[in-house]
């Protein structure tokens, strides 16, 4: 077999003159595309089904009978070497080649591991139900890679059921248009951002997004909704059991416009059994993947810890203090006590030579800060997740 190293080589100058717009880089996508063309041209592309290869991002099989190889990236299929010549030919597009379908996600749990937002452009829907209302819902999800960025456009309609009986949303939910974009190689920044009522989280791999903060803090208005300042003490926690925000099963309920949106661990969307290592299940603001609770660490499989800890004895009391002891129902009943956890000051680590962060069965449950730069889209005022007014307590008390 040539080697790997010459293949690397061609292929990474193909990436310079890649169009603009690229879509469905999918394994799948990749093995429908060899398929046809080994049985279109089964004299150049001899022998068939040779082992996939994945270079820089290409997905490539090499065809030793006749020193040819085929490599796909994106929606743009390449071919060099034998009697293509040395330099680097572009086939066409994949959506011209073969059909490319919808992905149904309905009650899909995840399972990809890659940290590259790239490998999980596809089109994707689902069909699911209101629980309570009974009422059908198809959710979209049309995700492309453009120049260096991924981009999610959703309806934010999840791809499992909702609002079941342990919720109480505040308003129904509404097929409300959001569209994201993450760069597709995130970098560290000089210094951490800190997550704000002022810009969504996250992206889950459903469309749906995430917006750990609530806008209710002890001694503002009813406590649900109408604090966003960030820096007013005492700001709930919907996570916790004692603040009533009506999360579903999910950990899910719905902003005043009917966004549905996670608060936590979006259960749905991965196995929530410590049988193997978690996937990544969607992507920071920053680029950054966000994977499920567990790792393989020394052969065990277990979950990840938080470095956040809860602080001991009792709050202050007073006119403008909660008093009680300090049991999550606010964001301030914890502090970051470093290396406590596996995790870091945002809720992620280094692993296997990529930085992701962690679903945790503790605060902050998802994020805390930013490693990388948050991208504008995730602006609330940008359009993409919607007015700063729509964060967090889901506009007022949830109905009794």
């Amino acid at each position: 077999m040539r080697s790997l190293k010459r293949i690397s080589v061609c292929f990474t100058l193909a990436c310079s003159s890649l169009p603009l717009v690229t879509i469905a880089d999918t394994l799948d996508n990749a093995q429908a595309v060899f398929d046809f063309a080994e049985a279109a041209y089964p004299k150049l592309l001899s022998p068939a089904a040779p082992e996939i290869q994945e270079i820089q991002g290409f997905y490539v099989r090499l065809y030793t009978d006749t020193g040819i190889y085929l490599g796909v990236k994106g929606d743009n299929v390449y071919a060099i070497g034998g009697s293509v010549g040395n330099g680097l030919v572009s086939v066409g597009k994949v959506n011209s080649l073969i059909t490319v379908s919808d992905i149904d996600i309905t009650e899909l749990l995840l399972t990809n591991q890659r940290g590259e937002c790239s490998y999980y452009a596809e089109n994707r829907f689902s069909n699911v139900f209101d629980i309570k209302r009974d009422l059908q819902f198809m959710g979209t999800l049309v995700f492309t890679v453009e120049d260096s960025d991924c981009v999610l456009v959703s309806n934010s309609i999840p791809n499992h059921d909702f609002n079941d009986s342990t919720a109480s949303f505040a308003t129904n939910v509404r097929e409300v248009s959001a569209e994201f974009r993450i760069p597709t190689e995130p970098t560290f920044a000089s210094s951490t951002t800190a997550i704000s009522l002022a810009m969504d989280n996250a992206v889950f791999l459903n469309g749906v997004k995430l917006d750990l903060l609530a806008a209710g803090c002890f001694g503002v208005a009813n406590g649900k909704i109408g604090c966003h300042e960030m820096n007013q003490p005492w700001r709930f926690d919907p996570m916790s059991s004692d603040t009533g925000f009506g999360t579903d099963a999910n950990n899910a309920h719905t902003q005043p416009d009917g966004t549905y949106h996670y608060h936590g661990n979006p259960r749905a969307l991965f196995d929530q059994n410590a049988i193997s290592k978690s996937p990544v299940i969607g992507f920071a603001a920053d680029g950054f993947p966000i994977f499920g609770s567990y790792i393989e660490d020394n052969g065990e499989i277990r979950a990840v810890t938080s470095s956040f800890k809860l602080l001991n004895g009792s709050r202050p009391s007073g006119a403008e203090e909660p008093g009680g002891s300090y049991d999550g129902t606010y964001v301030d009943d914890y502090q970051y006590v470093a290396a406590s956890g596996d995790l870091d000051e945002c809720n992620g680590m280094m692993r296997d030579g990529s930085y992701g962060y962690y679903v945790t069965d503790a605060y902050p449950w998802v994020l805390a800060c930013f490693k990388g730069t948050p991208d504008p889209s995730f602006n609330k005022a940008s359009g993409g997740g919607g007015p700063p007014a729509r964060s967090g307590g889901g506009g007022g008390p949830p109905p009794i």
